[in-house]
Protein backbone atom coordinates (compact mmCIF):
# COMPACT_ATOMS: atom_id res chain seq x y z
CA UNK A 1 0.00 0.00 0.00
CA UNK A 2 1.41 3.43 -0.93
CA UNK A 3 2.16 5.94 1.78
CA UNK A 4 -0.58 8.21 0.42
CA UNK A 5 -3.25 5.53 0.75
CA UNK A 6 -1.98 4.60 4.19
CA UNK A 7 -2.35 8.26 5.14
CA UNK A 8 -5.87 8.36 3.68
CA UNK A 9 -6.90 5.19 5.50
CA UNK A 10 -5.59 6.24 8.89
CA UNK A 11 -6.95 9.78 8.48
CA UNK A 12 -10.53 8.89 7.51
CA UNK A 13 -11.23 5.88 9.74
CA UNK A 14 -10.58 7.84 12.97
CA UNK A 15 -12.96 10.59 11.79
CA UNK A 16 -15.79 8.08 11.42
CA UNK A 17 -14.87 6.56 14.78
CA UNK A 18 -14.94 9.93 16.51
CA UNK A 19 -18.30 10.74 14.92
CA UNK A 20 -19.71 7.42 16.15
CA UNK A 21 -18.53 8.21 19.64
CA UNK A 22 -20.50 11.45 19.53
CA UNK A 23 -17.47 13.71 19.51
CA UNK A 24 -17.10 16.65 17.16
CA UNK A 25 -13.85 18.02 15.76
CA UNK A 26 -14.43 21.61 16.84
CA UNK A 27 -11.76 24.28 16.95
CA UNK A 28 -9.44 23.44 19.80
CA UNK A 29 -9.91 19.66 19.62
CA UNK A 30 -6.42 18.20 19.91
CA UNK A 31 -4.31 15.46 21.41
CA UNK A 32 -5.47 11.98 22.40
CA UNK A 33 -9.00 11.29 21.14
CA UNK A 34 -9.56 8.25 23.35
CA UNK A 35 -10.14 5.90 20.39
CA UNK A 36 -6.60 5.03 19.37
CA UNK A 37 -6.01 8.23 17.42
CA UNK A 38 -4.61 11.68 18.08
CA UNK A 39 -5.24 15.07 16.49
CA UNK A 40 -2.47 17.57 15.84
CA UNK A 41 -1.35 19.61 17.61
CA UNK A 42 -0.69 16.62 19.81
CA UNK A 43 0.00 19.11 22.60
CA UNK A 44 -1.60 22.50 21.94
CA UNK A 45 0.80 24.57 23.98
CA UNK A 46 4.01 26.52 23.49
CA UNK A 47 6.56 23.72 23.69
CA UNK A 48 8.88 25.52 21.30
CA UNK A 49 12.01 23.88 19.83
CA UNK A 50 10.90 20.49 21.20
CA UNK A 51 13.49 17.87 22.03
CA UNK A 52 12.32 14.30 22.74
CA UNK A 53 14.28 11.14 23.49
CA UNK A 54 13.37 7.60 24.50
CA UNK A 55 15.10 5.77 27.34
CA UNK A 56 13.81 2.23 27.78
CA UNK A 57 10.03 2.45 27.51
CA UNK A 58 9.80 6.09 28.63
CA UNK A 59 9.88 9.27 26.54
CA UNK A 60 11.25 12.57 27.82
CA UNK A 61 10.86 16.09 26.45
CA UNK A 62 12.37 19.53 27.03
CA UNK A 63 11.90 22.79 25.15
CA UNK A 64 13.20 26.35 24.90
CA UNK A 65 11.98 28.71 27.64
CA UNK A 66 13.87 31.96 26.99
CA UNK A 67 13.57 34.34 29.99
CA UNK A 68 11.19 32.00 31.85
CA UNK A 69 13.15 30.23 34.57
CA UNK A 70 12.44 26.58 35.25
CA UNK A 71 12.97 24.57 32.06
CA UNK A 72 10.47 21.69 32.47
CA UNK A 73 11.17 18.01 31.86
CA UNK A 74 8.14 16.04 30.66
CA UNK A 75 7.54 12.29 30.57
CA UNK A 76 5.26 10.13 28.44
CA UNK A 77 4.54 6.42 28.12
CA UNK A 78 2.82 6.62 24.71
CA UNK A 79 4.36 9.70 22.97
CA UNK A 80 0.97 11.48 23.03
CA UNK A 81 0.09 12.11 26.69
CA UNK A 82 2.60 14.10 28.75
CA UNK A 83 3.23 15.00 32.40
CA UNK A 84 5.78 17.44 33.84
CA UNK A 85 8.11 15.55 36.19
CA UNK A 86 10.88 18.04 36.93
CA UNK A 87 12.77 21.22 36.10
CA UNK A 88 16.41 21.48 35.02
CA UNK A 89 17.36 24.86 36.50
CA UNK A 90 15.69 27.77 38.29
CA UNK A 91 17.96 30.69 37.45
CA UNK A 92 20.76 31.98 35.24
CA UNK A 93 23.46 33.62 37.31
CA UNK A 94 23.98 36.80 35.32
CA UNK A 95 22.81 40.26 36.48
CA UNK A 96 20.78 40.85 33.32
CA UNK A 97 18.41 38.07 34.42
CA UNK A 98 17.89 39.84 37.73
CA UNK A 99 17.04 43.13 36.02
CA UNK A 100 14.67 42.09 33.21
CA UNK A 101 17.11 42.71 30.39
CA UNK A 102 16.77 39.31 28.68
CA UNK A 103 13.25 39.14 27.28
CA UNK A 104 13.48 36.95 24.17
CA UNK A 105 16.96 35.77 25.19
CA UNK A 106 17.72 33.18 27.89
CA UNK A 107 17.48 29.45 27.16
CA UNK A 108 17.11 28.79 23.42
CA UNK A 109 16.60 25.38 21.77
CA UNK A 110 17.91 22.62 24.09
CA UNK A 111 19.21 19.11 23.39
CA UNK A 112 18.62 16.13 25.68
CA UNK A 113 20.62 12.91 25.44
CA UNK A 114 21.12 9.76 27.52
CA UNK A 115 24.67 8.41 27.63
CA UNK A 116 26.46 6.06 30.02
CA UNK A 117 23.43 5.90 32.36
CA UNK A 118 23.19 9.68 32.64
CA UNK A 119 20.98 12.38 31.12
CA UNK A 120 22.75 15.32 29.47
CA UNK A 121 21.01 18.64 28.82
CA UNK A 122 22.60 21.37 26.67
CA UNK A 123 21.34 24.79 25.61
CA UNK A 124 22.74 28.13 24.50
CA UNK A 125 21.81 31.63 25.50
CA UNK A 126 22.53 34.04 22.62
CA UNK A 127 24.48 36.41 24.87
CA UNK A 128 26.30 34.26 27.44
CA UNK A 129 27.20 31.03 25.65
CA UNK A 130 26.80 27.26 25.97
CA UNK A 131 25.55 25.54 29.15
CA UNK A 132 25.06 21.95 30.25
CA UNK A 133 23.68 19.97 33.16
CA UNK A 134 23.41 16.27 33.98
CA UNK A 135 21.18 14.02 36.06
CA UNK A 136 20.75 10.30 36.73
CA UNK A 137 16.99 10.84 37.12
CA UNK A 138 15.24 13.14 34.62
CA UNK A 139 12.93 14.29 37.42
CA UNK A 140 16.03 15.64 39.15
CA UNK A 141 17.96 16.76 40.94
CA UNK A 142 19.93 18.22 38.04
CA UNK A 143 23.50 19.34 38.59
CA UNK A 144 24.30 23.05 38.68
CA UNK A 145 24.74 24.51 35.22
CA UNK A 146 28.24 24.41 33.74
CA UNK A 147 29.22 27.11 31.25
CA UNK A 148 30.99 25.04 28.59
CA UNK A 149 31.62 28.01 26.29
CA UNK A 150 31.47 31.71 27.15
CA UNK A 151 30.57 34.06 24.34
CA UNK A 152 27.68 35.37 22.26
CA UNK A 153 25.88 34.20 19.11
CA UNK A 154 25.86 30.42 19.64
CA UNK A 155 22.58 28.53 19.39
CA UNK A 156 20.94 25.10 19.23
CA UNK A 157 23.64 22.72 20.50
CA UNK A 158 23.56 18.92 20.39
CA UNK A 159 26.00 16.47 22.05
CA UNK A 160 26.87 13.21 20.33
CA UNK A 161 28.91 10.18 21.42
CA UNK A 162 30.15 8.06 18.51
CA UNK A 163 29.04 4.43 18.90
CA UNK A 164 32.22 3.22 17.14
CA UNK A 165 34.98 4.74 19.27
CA UNK A 166 33.17 6.65 22.02
CA UNK A 167 34.48 10.04 20.85
CA UNK A 168 32.25 12.87 22.01
CA UNK A 169 31.24 15.72 19.72
CA UNK A 170 29.08 18.81 19.95
CA UNK A 171 27.22 20.36 17.01
CA UNK A 172 25.67 23.81 17.00
CA UNK A 173 24.79 26.76 14.80
CA UNK A 174 25.11 30.52 15.16
CA UNK A 175 22.34 33.03 15.72
CA UNK A 176 21.06 34.24 12.46
CA UNK A 177 21.15 31.20 11.74
CA UNK A 178 23.92 28.84 10.68
CA UNK A 179 26.29 27.42 9.65
CA UNK A 180 26.33 23.97 11.31
CA UNK A 181 29.60 23.53 13.23
CA UNK A 182 30.94 20.36 14.92
CA UNK A 183 33.51 20.29 17.75
CA UNK A 184 35.27 17.42 19.43
CA UNK A 185 34.32 17.31 23.10
CA UNK A 186 35.62 15.67 26.26
CA UNK A 187 33.96 12.38 27.19
CA UNK A 188 32.22 13.95 30.18
CA UNK A 189 30.70 16.64 27.97
CA UNK A 190 32.13 19.58 29.89
CA UNK A 191 34.94 20.77 27.59
CA UNK A 192 35.23 21.52 23.87
CA UNK A 193 38.53 20.27 22.44
CA UNK A 194 38.86 22.44 19.33
CA UNK A 195 37.50 25.49 17.52
CA UNK A 196 35.11 23.42 15.41
CA UNK A 197 34.63 22.44 11.77
CA UNK A 198 31.88 23.87 9.57
CA UNK A 199 30.10 20.89 7.98
CA UNK A 200 27.07 22.56 6.37
CA UNK A 201 25.84 25.97 5.30
CA UNK A 202 22.21 26.37 4.29
CA UNK A 203 19.25 28.79 4.38
CA UNK A 204 18.73 29.59 8.06
CA UNK A 205 20.21 26.23 9.08
CA UNK A 206 19.87 25.62 12.82
CA UNK A 207 18.43 23.20 15.38
CA UNK A 208 21.22 20.63 15.02
CA UNK A 209 20.35 17.03 16.01
CA UNK A 210 23.01 14.33 15.39
CA UNK A 211 22.52 10.56 15.40
CA UNK A 212 23.86 7.35 13.83
CA UNK A 213 21.98 4.71 11.90
CA UNK A 214 23.02 1.88 9.56
CA UNK A 215 26.55 3.15 9.05
CA UNK A 216 25.61 6.80 8.46
CA UNK A 217 25.99 9.93 10.51
CA UNK A 218 22.75 11.92 10.27
CA UNK A 219 22.15 15.57 11.07
CA UNK A 220 18.52 16.64 11.25
CA UNK A 221 18.03 20.40 10.94
CA UNK A 222 15.27 22.94 10.33
CA UNK A 223 15.83 25.42 7.53
CA UNK A 224 14.04 28.43 6.08
CA UNK A 225 12.98 30.22 9.25
CA UNK A 226 10.34 29.78 11.95
CA UNK A 227 7.12 30.46 10.05
CA UNK A 228 8.04 29.41 6.50
CA UNK A 229 10.65 26.71 6.95
CA UNK A 230 10.99 22.97 6.38
CA UNK A 231 12.90 20.03 7.84
CA UNK A 232 16.12 18.87 6.21
CA UNK A 233 18.16 15.74 6.91
CA UNK A 234 21.87 15.42 6.07
CA UNK A 235 23.82 12.15 5.95
CA UNK A 236 27.44 11.12 5.54
CA UNK A 237 29.80 8.22 6.23
CA UNK A 238 32.10 10.70 7.99
CA UNK A 239 31.15 12.93 10.93
CA UNK A 240 32.76 15.90 9.17
CA UNK A 241 31.12 15.21 5.79
CA UNK A 242 30.71 15.81 2.97
CA UNK A 243 26.98 15.48 3.59
CA UNK A 244 24.17 14.57 1.23
CA UNK A 245 20.96 16.55 1.71
CA UNK A 246 17.25 15.78 1.51
CA UNK A 247 14.19 17.84 2.46
CA UNK A 248 11.96 15.46 4.41
CA UNK A 249 9.04 17.62 5.62
CA UNK A 250 7.37 20.71 4.15
CA UNK A 251 4.13 22.61 4.49
CA UNK A 252 3.00 21.44 1.08
CA UNK A 253 -0.76 21.49 0.60
CA UNK A 254 -1.52 21.79 4.33
CA UNK A 255 -2.29 24.78 6.53
CA UNK A 256 0.58 23.97 8.89
CA UNK A 257 3.16 26.71 8.46
CA UNK A 258 6.85 26.12 9.11
CA UNK A 259 6.70 22.43 10.14
CA UNK A 260 10.21 21.85 11.45
CA UNK A 261 12.64 22.02 14.42
CA UNK A 262 12.27 18.94 16.55
CA UNK A 263 13.25 15.35 17.20
CA UNK A 264 13.25 11.98 15.43
CA UNK A 265 12.40 9.20 17.89
CA UNK A 266 12.09 5.41 17.48
CA UNK A 267 9.87 3.14 19.56
CA UNK A 268 11.20 -0.18 20.90
CA UNK A 269 9.22 -1.91 18.12
CA UNK A 270 11.03 0.10 15.45
CA UNK A 271 8.36 2.67 14.57
CA UNK A 272 9.77 6.14 13.95
CA UNK A 273 8.09 9.44 14.76
CA UNK A 274 8.99 13.12 14.48
CA UNK A 275 8.09 15.92 16.87
CA UNK A 276 8.11 19.47 15.55
CA UNK A 277 6.58 22.83 16.29
CA UNK A 278 4.21 25.01 14.32
CA UNK A 279 4.26 28.79 14.72
CA UNK A 280 0.66 29.52 15.70
CA UNK A 281 0.34 33.19 16.60
CA UNK A 282 -0.50 33.99 20.21
CA UNK A 283 -0.49 30.26 21.03
CA UNK A 284 3.26 30.24 20.44
CA UNK A 285 4.99 27.33 18.77
CA UNK A 286 2.82 24.30 19.40
CA UNK A 287 3.75 20.61 19.37
CA UNK A 288 2.94 18.29 16.45
CA UNK A 289 3.67 14.57 16.05
CA UNK A 290 4.26 12.99 12.62
CA UNK A 291 4.69 9.38 11.47
CA UNK A 292 8.02 8.55 9.79
CA UNK A 293 8.70 6.04 7.03
CA UNK A 294 12.31 5.23 6.11
CA UNK A 295 12.94 4.84 2.37
CA UNK A 296 16.37 4.24 0.84
CA UNK A 297 18.13 5.44 3.95
CA UNK A 298 16.11 8.65 4.30
CA UNK A 299 13.20 9.45 6.60
CA UNK A 300 9.96 10.62 5.00
CA UNK A 301 8.02 12.55 7.63
CA UNK A 302 4.23 12.86 7.58
CA UNK A 303 2.48 11.90 4.35
CA UNK A 304 3.59 12.56 0.77
CA UNK A 305 0.20 13.85 -0.31
CA UNK A 306 1.29 15.47 -3.59
CA UNK A 307 3.74 12.66 -4.51
CA UNK A 308 6.80 14.94 -4.76
CA UNK A 309 8.91 12.79 -2.45
CA UNK A 310 8.58 15.16 0.52
CA UNK A 311 6.28 14.57 3.47
CA UNK A 312 3.58 16.94 4.68
CA UNK A 313 2.05 17.24 8.17
CA UNK A 314 -0.90 15.04 9.09
CA UNK A 315 -3.99 16.19 10.98
CA UNK A 316 -5.32 12.99 12.56
CA UNK A 317 -3.42 9.72 12.85
CA UNK A 318 -3.30 6.42 14.66
CA UNK A 319 -1.36 6.64 17.92
CA UNK A 320 2.09 5.04 18.13
CA UNK A 321 1.89 1.27 18.51
CA UNK A 322 2.97 1.03 22.14
CA UNK A 323 1.69 -1.79 24.35
CA UNK A 324 -0.33 -1.12 27.48
CA UNK A 325 -3.10 1.14 28.68
CA UNK A 326 -2.28 4.83 28.58
CA UNK A 327 -4.69 7.23 30.28
CA UNK A 328 -5.40 10.60 28.69
CA UNK A 329 -3.48 13.33 30.43
CA UNK A 330 -1.77 16.63 29.81
CA UNK A 331 0.83 18.79 31.55
CA UNK A 332 -0.31 20.15 34.89
CA UNK A 333 -2.15 23.48 35.08
CA UNK A 334 -4.18 23.69 38.32
CA UNK A 335 -2.61 24.36 41.69
CA UNK A 336 -4.26 24.29 45.12
CA UNK A 337 -1.06 25.62 46.75
CA UNK A 338 -1.42 22.93 49.40
CA UNK A 339 1.93 21.20 48.87
CA UNK A 340 5.43 22.03 49.99
CA UNK A 341 6.44 23.32 46.53
CA UNK A 342 4.83 25.12 43.65
CA UNK A 343 3.47 22.96 40.86
CA UNK A 344 6.08 22.10 38.26
CA UNK A 345 4.21 24.06 35.58
CA UNK A 346 5.16 27.40 37.15
CA UNK A 347 8.12 29.41 35.87
CA UNK A 348 9.32 32.78 37.08
CA UNK A 349 9.71 35.77 34.79
CA UNK A 350 13.51 36.16 34.76
CA UNK A 351 15.32 35.09 37.94
CA UNK A 352 13.07 34.42 40.94
CA UNK A 353 13.47 35.91 44.41
CA UNK A 354 12.82 32.89 46.69
CA UNK A 355 12.38 35.03 49.81
CA UNK A 356 9.52 36.96 48.17
CA UNK A 357 7.04 34.11 47.97
CA UNK A 358 5.87 31.44 50.39
CA UNK A 359 3.57 28.43 50.72
CA UNK A 360 3.94 28.33 54.51
CA UNK A 361 3.36 31.98 55.44
CA UNK A 362 -0.38 31.26 55.15
CA UNK A 363 -0.68 27.48 54.83
CA UNK A 364 -2.74 26.40 51.83
CA UNK A 365 -2.17 29.72 50.08
CA UNK A 366 0.54 31.12 47.82
CA UNK A 367 1.74 34.40 49.33
CA UNK A 368 3.46 36.80 46.95
CA UNK A 369 5.32 39.47 48.92
CA UNK A 370 5.61 42.60 46.83
CA UNK A 371 8.97 43.99 45.77
CA UNK A 372 9.30 47.50 44.37
CA UNK A 373 8.99 47.81 40.59
CA UNK A 374 8.11 50.66 38.27
CA UNK A 375 6.01 48.52 35.90
CA UNK A 376 4.61 45.06 35.33
CA UNK A 377 7.44 44.01 32.99
CA UNK A 378 9.90 44.78 35.82
CA UNK A 379 7.92 43.01 38.55
CA UNK A 380 10.24 40.56 40.32
CA UNK A 381 7.56 38.22 41.61
CA UNK A 382 5.65 37.01 38.58
CA UNK A 383 4.97 33.31 37.99
CA UNK A 384 3.50 32.11 34.70
CA UNK A 385 2.63 28.92 32.85
CA UNK A 386 1.77 27.99 29.27
CA UNK A 387 -1.65 28.45 27.73
CA UNK A 388 -3.27 25.11 26.86
CA UNK A 389 -5.60 25.03 23.86
CA UNK A 390 -7.19 28.02 22.17
CA UNK A 391 -10.11 28.51 24.56
CA UNK A 392 -10.17 28.32 28.33
CA UNK A 393 -11.03 29.94 31.63
CA UNK A 394 -8.59 30.78 34.41
CA UNK A 395 -9.95 31.52 37.89
CA UNK A 396 -8.16 32.50 41.10
CA UNK A 397 -9.17 33.47 44.63
CA UNK A 398 -7.26 36.42 46.10
CA UNK A 399 -7.13 37.58 49.72
CA UNK A 400 -5.92 41.22 49.92
CA UNK A 401 -5.85 41.47 53.72
CA UNK A 402 -2.06 41.82 53.78
CA UNK A 403 -1.70 44.22 50.86
CA UNK A 404 0.11 47.53 51.38
CA UNK A 405 -0.27 50.94 49.80
CA UNK A 406 1.31 51.01 46.34
CA UNK A 407 0.87 47.28 45.85
CA UNK A 408 -1.02 45.64 43.01
CA UNK A 409 -1.56 41.94 42.49
CA UNK A 410 -3.69 39.55 40.52
CA UNK A 411 -4.00 37.55 37.33
CA UNK A 412 -1.99 38.24 34.16
CA UNK A 413 -1.75 37.23 30.51
CA UNK A 414 1.57 38.22 28.98
CA UNK A 415 3.93 38.00 26.03
CA UNK A 416 5.41 41.22 24.65
CA UNK A 417 2.06 42.78 25.62
CA UNK A 418 0.01 42.15 28.73
CA UNK A 419 -3.43 42.20 30.31
CA UNK A 420 -3.82 42.45 34.08
CA UNK A 421 -6.83 42.10 36.32
CA UNK A 422 -6.42 42.45 40.07
CA UNK A 423 -6.45 44.64 43.13
CA UNK A 424 -4.37 47.66 43.98
CA UNK A 425 -4.20 49.49 47.29
CA UNK A 426 -4.12 53.29 47.38
CA UNK A 427 -4.30 55.41 50.55
CA UNK A 428 -5.76 52.54 52.52
CA UNK A 429 -8.47 51.68 49.99
CA UNK A 430 -8.74 48.71 47.64
CA UNK A 431 -9.42 49.20 43.95
CA UNK A 432 -10.27 46.56 41.39
CA UNK A 433 -8.37 47.32 38.21
CA UNK A 434 -7.86 46.18 34.63
CA UNK A 435 -4.84 47.25 32.62
CA UNK A 436 -3.78 46.24 29.12
CA UNK A 437 -1.51 49.22 28.51
CA UNK A 438 -4.23 50.84 26.42
CA UNK A 439 -7.51 51.31 28.31
CA UNK A 440 -6.96 50.97 32.07
CA UNK A 441 -10.02 50.91 34.30
CA UNK A 442 -10.58 50.73 38.04
CA UNK A 443 -13.39 50.81 40.58
CA UNK A 444 -13.29 50.97 44.35
CA UNK A 445 -14.12 47.85 46.37
CA UNK A 446 -14.77 47.21 50.01
CA UNK A 447 -12.22 45.07 51.78
CA UNK A 448 -12.55 41.34 51.32
CA UNK A 449 -11.67 38.34 49.22
CA UNK A 450 -12.15 38.71 45.48
CA UNK A 451 -12.35 36.13 42.67
CA UNK A 452 -10.66 36.94 39.37
CA UNK A 453 -11.27 35.28 36.00
CA UNK A 454 -9.86 35.43 32.49
CA UNK A 455 -11.87 33.99 29.64
CA UNK A 456 -9.44 33.17 26.84
CA UNK A 457 -10.59 32.94 23.24
CA UNK A 458 -7.23 33.09 21.49
CA UNK A 459 -8.49 32.39 17.97
CA UNK A 460 -12.03 33.69 17.74
CA UNK A 461 -11.99 36.26 20.57
CA UNK A 462 -12.77 38.17 22.57
CA UNK A 463 -10.59 37.62 25.63
CA UNK A 464 -12.33 39.09 28.67
CA UNK A 465 -11.62 39.63 32.38
CA UNK A 466 -14.28 39.24 35.08
CA UNK A 467 -14.51 39.50 38.86
CA UNK A 468 -16.74 38.29 41.65
CA UNK A 469 -17.02 38.92 45.39
CA UNK A 470 -18.75 35.60 46.11
CA UNK A 471 -17.40 33.25 43.43
CA UNK A 472 -20.89 32.85 41.95
CA UNK A 473 -21.99 36.11 40.35
CA UNK A 474 -19.53 37.49 37.81
CA UNK A 475 -19.19 40.93 36.28
CA UNK A 476 -16.92 41.89 33.37
CA UNK A 477 -14.15 44.35 34.07
CA UNK A 478 -12.17 46.21 31.45
CA UNK A 479 -12.38 45.95 27.71
CA UNK A 480 -11.69 42.82 25.62
CA UNK A 481 -7.94 42.36 25.44
CA UNK A 482 -5.51 41.21 22.78
CA UNK A 483 -3.03 38.34 22.88
CA UNK A 484 -0.05 37.91 20.59
CA UNK A 485 3.26 36.16 20.02
CA UNK A 486 6.19 38.06 21.50
CA UNK A 487 9.70 37.62 22.90
CA UNK A 488 9.78 34.30 20.95
CA UNK A 489 6.97 32.94 23.14
CA UNK A 490 3.22 32.60 23.03
CA UNK A 491 0.94 34.24 25.56
CA UNK A 492 1.37 32.94 29.10
CA UNK A 493 -0.99 33.16 32.07
CA UNK A 494 -0.02 33.64 35.68
CA UNK A 495 0.07 35.53 38.95
CA UNK A 496 1.84 38.76 39.81
CA UNK A 497 2.47 41.09 42.75
CA UNK A 498 4.58 44.24 42.98
CA UNK A 499 4.63 47.62 44.69
CA UNK A 500 5.28 50.86 42.82
CA UNK A 501 6.27 52.74 46.01
CA UNK A 502 8.49 50.44 48.06
CA UNK A 503 8.99 46.79 49.05
CA UNK A 504 6.06 45.58 51.10
CA UNK A 505 2.63 43.99 51.17
CA UNK A 506 1.38 40.44 50.71
CA UNK A 507 -1.14 39.09 48.24
CA UNK A 508 -2.42 35.60 49.10
CA UNK A 509 -3.82 33.26 46.43
CA UNK A 510 -5.95 30.35 47.60
CA UNK A 511 -5.91 28.38 44.33
CA UNK A 512 -5.42 28.60 40.58
CA UNK A 513 -7.90 26.73 38.35
CA UNK A 514 -7.60 26.43 34.58
CA UNK A 515 -10.20 24.72 32.38
CA UNK A 516 -9.43 24.48 28.68
CA UNK A 517 -10.53 22.83 25.43
CA UNK A 518 -8.48 19.65 25.43
CA UNK A 519 -7.27 16.62 27.37
CA UNK A 520 -6.53 17.28 31.01
CA UNK A 521 -4.80 15.29 33.71
CA UNK A 522 -7.22 13.64 36.09
CA UNK A 523 -5.25 14.99 39.04
CA UNK A 524 -2.29 17.37 39.29
CA UNK A 525 1.15 15.98 40.03
CA UNK A 526 2.69 17.54 43.12
CA UNK A 527 5.74 19.75 42.74
CA UNK A 528 9.11 18.33 43.68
Amino acid sequence: MSLFFRWLLFSLIPLFSIAQNGRSLQTGSWGDQGNGTFINPVLYADYSDPEVIRVGDKYFMVCSEFANMGMPVLESDDMVNWTIIGQVFSRLNFPEYDHFQRYGRGSWAPALRFHDNRFYLYFCTPDEGLFMSTATDPAGPWASLIQVHAGPRWEDPCPFWDEHDGQAYLGHSRTGAGPIIIHKMSADGTTLMDSGVTVYTGPTAEGTKIFQLDGYYYISIPEGGVSKGWQTVLRSKNIYGPYEKKVVLERGTTGINGPHQGALVATPAGQWWFYHFQSDGAMGRVLHLEPVLWQDGWPLIGADIDHNGIGEPVYVWKKPDIAGEHPIRAPQTDDEFSGSRLGLQWESNHNPVPSAWSLTQKPGWLCLNALQADSFFHARNTFTQKIMGTTGTVTVRLDPAGMADGQQAGLCAMSSIYALVGLRKKEGHLWLFFDDGKSPQELQLRSGIVYLKMQLRIKEGPNQCLYSTDGKTWEPVGSPFETKFGFWKGTRIGLFSYNTLRDGGTAAFDWFHYDYDGPKAAAPVAGR
